[in-house]
């Protein structure tokens, strides 16, 4: 049966998950970020995440963004197959959320409306938007505001088969290492494997909105998370990039099938604040 929604519904929501979003760490976030520093074993790694963790109650308390960066705003949207928008354009309404969200919270706006000419739209629109359309009679939103330190330090390895697993490895180690301290360490890393090129970083991106300290239910997938955050925590970068044991905070990867000549690989990093906000109506 099809059930009707008012693109105004979208307007609304996306309008409070960026303010949300900004201003409040997400629960699974915050849990690691607690969990850090108990396994920090630098005196001066504690000490920035004592303060990092600091910073956030600040700005959960007095309403204040958790990072300068409000980002660009990424917004995903799981459509039910059920589902009839009224009332104009999704697109437009997506939008038109952002632009509320950011200029009645008062967030920072960062986007230009040109990559060359670069003049700020004033408004921080328009948003990066992936659509998928799913079973169901509902619309799953993730709004995930992106800085671009991290974003900046993010790659995709356009991997040969032969590479194999070890390449994967190698390739996200790759990208952690040359972000050092840029990335604002502790850090979430996406990476996405498999597809084709603009597959995997989506891929990648999505995967950086998956609840930190959960695995994929793909064994080998689980067990190369868990390695790779053991890895990239034994590179030393540590919190701030000043040294220490936790660089990460989680590596969550997504999969997909791939041609017989390729292997690509996306890896998004995040910094510690991985901003997300998840609602469905």
């Amino acid at each position: 049966m099809i059930r009707t929604i008012h693109v105004d519904k979208l307007t609304e929501n996306i309008k409070e998950m960026c303010i949300e979003a900004n201003h409040y760490l997400s629960k699974d976030m915050d849990k690691v970020m607690k969990k850090a520093v108990d396994i920090e074993e630098s005196d001066l790694g504690r000490q920035i995440l004592c303060q990092l963790q600091e910073n956030l109650e600040i700005a959960g308390k007095d309403m204040i963004p958790i990072c300068q960066d409000t980002g660009m705003a990424v917004i995903f949207l799981e459509v039910g197959q059920e589902v009839h928008f009224e009332g104009g354009s999704v697109e437009d309404a997506v939008n038109e959320g952002v632009r509320q969200g950011y200029v009645d919270g008062f967030l920072r706006k960062s986007v230009v409306n040109d990559p060359i000419i670069r003049e700020n739209t004033k408004d921080n629109t328009p948003a990066i938007i992936h659509y998928e359309i799913v079973p169901g009679d509902k619309v799953r939103i993730t709004v995930a505001p992106k800085g671009f330190g991290s974003e900046n330090m993010s790659r995709v390895f356009m991997l040969k088969p032969a590479d194999g697993i070890e390449g994967v490895k190698n390739a996200v180690l790759t990208a952690v290492k040359d972000a050092g301290p840029n990335a604002c360490p502790p850090m979430v890393v996406g990476v996405g494997i498999g597809g084709t090129f603009e597959k995997c970083a989506v891929m990648a991106k999505k995967a950086l909105t998956r609840e930190a300290g959960t695995h994929s239910e793909v064994e080998y997938v689980k067990e190369l998370e868990i390695e790779l955050l053991d890895k990239i925590n034994g590179l030393g970068i540590g919190p701030g990039g000043l040294g220490g044991r936790v660089t990460a905070l989680a590596v969550n990867i997504n999969t997909y099938p791939t041609h017989i000549a390729g292997l690509p690989v996306g890896v998004n990093i995040c910094c510690h604040v991985n901003r997300h906000s998840v609602r469905e109506i």
